[in-house]
C-alpha cells in the first residue's frame, strides 16, 4: 500500500512493527512511504550464528571494537549511502525519533576509529526487528550481525526479525519461515521481557566464538 499523504511517528512505528508490518520508500528521494507485510519472513536463530571459517579467524586477529548506539544516526547515514535506498529523508528521521525514545538501536565496527560496519533496528519486548546494515571493509556487516545476534541471546531477546532472507544472510544461519510461523513467534516476543541493557555489550571476538562454539557443541 503505498500513501503519500500520511506521515511517519514514533507510534505509528511502533504500532505497524507490533502488527507485522514495516514501512519502505521506493528510494531515497521518493517522498512515498509503503508497508511491507513479506509472505515469507527472514528470521535469525538466536542461539548462535553460523561463522565461516574466514569469519571466525578475522575475529581471533582482531583489530576492531564493537559499541552499542554510540553513533546511531552515523550507522543509518551509511546505511542509506547507496545507489539504491529504500531509505527516505521521512524514515530516516523517525528512526532518529524512536532511537531517542530508546526503541531503535545500533551497533557499530569500528577499525582504527573508523566506522567499517554497522546494523540497525527496532526493539519492541523479546523482538529485535533488523532494519539495515553495511559494510565498508571486509566482513564489516558480517562481524556487526554476530556480535548483535550474541548480545541480543545474552539479553534474553526471543525473535530476531530480518524481515527478507539474502545469500549475506542465509550464510550466517537465517532462515525462511511463514507468515502464521512469524505471527506466532512475534506474538510470544511482544509478550516476553528483554533489555538490551540488561548486560553490557561483550567486546570480546574470542568470547563470543567462545560462546558460539559451546553452542554447537550443546547442539
Amino acid at each position: 500500500m503505498k500513501d503519500a499523504d500520511f506521515s511517519l511517528t514514533p507510534d505509528l512505528l511502533l504500532n505497524a512493527y507490533a502488527s507485522g508490518i514495516f514501512p519502505m520508500s521506493e528510494g531515497r528521494d521518493d517522498p512515498e512511504i509503503f508497508w511491507v507485510d513479506p509472505r515469507r519472513r527472514g528470521v535469525m536463530p538466536l542461539d548462535g550464528p553460523h561463522i565461516s571459517r574466514s569469519l571466525a579467524k578475522q575475529m581471533r586477529r582482531g583489530g576492531y571494537e564493537v559499541s552499542l548506539d554510540r553513533d546511531f544516526g552515523a550507522v543509518v547515514d551509511a546505511c542509506a549511502d547507496r545507489p539504491e535506498t529504500w531509505i527516505n529523508s521521512e524514515i530516516r528521521d523517525q528512526y532518529v525519533a524512536l532511537h531517542r525514545l530508546g526503541h531503535a538501536h545500533s551497533l557499530e565496527v569500528r577499525a582504527e576509529g573508523a566506522l567499517m560496519g554497522g546494523v540497525y533496528g527496532v526493539s519492541i519486548g523479546a523482538a529485535f526487528f533488523g532494519e539495515s546494515m553495511f559494510s565498508r571493509g571486509t566482513g564489516g556487516s558480517k562481524l556487526a550481525l554476530v556480535h548483535l545476534i550474541d548480545h541480543l541471546h545474552r539479553c534474553g531477546y526471543l525473535l530476531f526479525d530480518t524481515q527478507f532472507i539474502t545469500e549475506h544472510l542465509a550464510s550466517l544461519g537465517a532462515i525462511e519461515i511463514s507468515r502464521a510461523a512469524y505471527r506466532s513467534a512475534l506474538a510470544t516476543a511482544l509478550n516476553s521481557p528483554a533489555d538490551i541493557r540488561r548486560v553490557p555489550l561483550d567486546p570480546s571476538p574470542h568470547s563470543v566464538l567462545q560462546r558460539r562454539t559451546q553452542t554447537s557443541n550443546r547442539g
